[in-house]
């Protein structure tokens, strides 16, 4: 077998919209004779993540504590699944250290997927200094072609459009929506593209281009009709229609 779980797999075990169905594979996972050592105790992280999920957070915790002391690449998927479970707490001061203890050590190990992902979750956690992290992440991407680890881009650049319209910056928003947009055309799923595509519609009607948002909104809308998020902003563009003056 693999000495390394390979992220290929974890995309197969992981659905996120469903943590105790997710916790339950890779426990079954976990269990299985022909594992190595190493499989099993990232196998093992990633059920404390499930966990987390689920606010078992305790739980979760004495999971990782379990799979101690830890080296290679375990020495960067521990701290970072503790601050992903500080941050699903609420405890985003505690998770941040936790988090660039992850990116140091990911850096050392030569773990360019795992970098990005502490640098992604460090834009979360370290609300102040978010546009530094990403900044970052998308320097880690630089290192790598892996279509798979280049995804990041998309939920970077996202994030960071996001994060912007809390700042009550739209034009640099969109920028950055752009950005993540291109980024999931080329290496995103499905699933990105449709999302990246929606972001850049909410920023342009946030921006008062509303025929621009208008048609991406009703394209993504023949395409789930019933998306919550998209009939919302259907709704929306409606009523800024209505309120323009004649």
């Amino acid at each position: 077998m693999d000495e390394r779980l390979d992220q290929s797999e974890l995309d197969a075990l992981w659905n996120f919209d469903d943590p105790i169905a997710s916790a339950d594979r890779f426990a079954q996972a976990a269990a299985e004779s022909d594992r190595t050592e190493v499989v099993r105790a990232e196998l093992e992280t990633q059920r404390a993540r499930a966990l987390g999920l689920q606010q078992r957070f305790d739980e979760a915790d004495a999971l990782l504590d379990s799979l101690e002391p830890a080296v290679g690449v375990l020495s960067v998927r521990i701290p970072l699944e503790r601050g992903r479970l500080r941050t699903s707490s609420g405890r985003k001061e505690e998770a941040v250290p936790l988090f660039e203890e992850a990116l140091a050590r990911a850096r050392r190990e030569g773990e360019i997927f795992l970098a990005v992902d502490a640098a992604h979750m460090l834009a979360i956690a370290d609300t102040a200094r978010s546009a530094h992290w990403t900044a970052e992440g998308l320097a880690e991407l630089q290192a790598t072609t892996d279509s798979r680890t280049r995804r990041w881009a998309v939920t970077l650049h996202n994030n960071r459009g996001l994060a912007l319209i809390d700042d009550g910056h739209p034009t640099a928003a969109l920028e950055e929506f752009a950005t993540a947009f291109s980024a999931a055309r080329e290496v995103g799923t499905d699933v990105q593209l449709f999302w990246a595509e929606w972001a850049l519609a909410h920023c342009l009607r946030l921006l008062g281009r509303t025929e621009e948002a208008l048609a991406i909104q009703q394209r993504l809308s023949a395409e789930r009709p019933e998306d919550p998020d998209v009939v919302a902003e259907l709704a929306a563009l409606t009523d800024a229609a209505h309120t323009i003056e004649p």
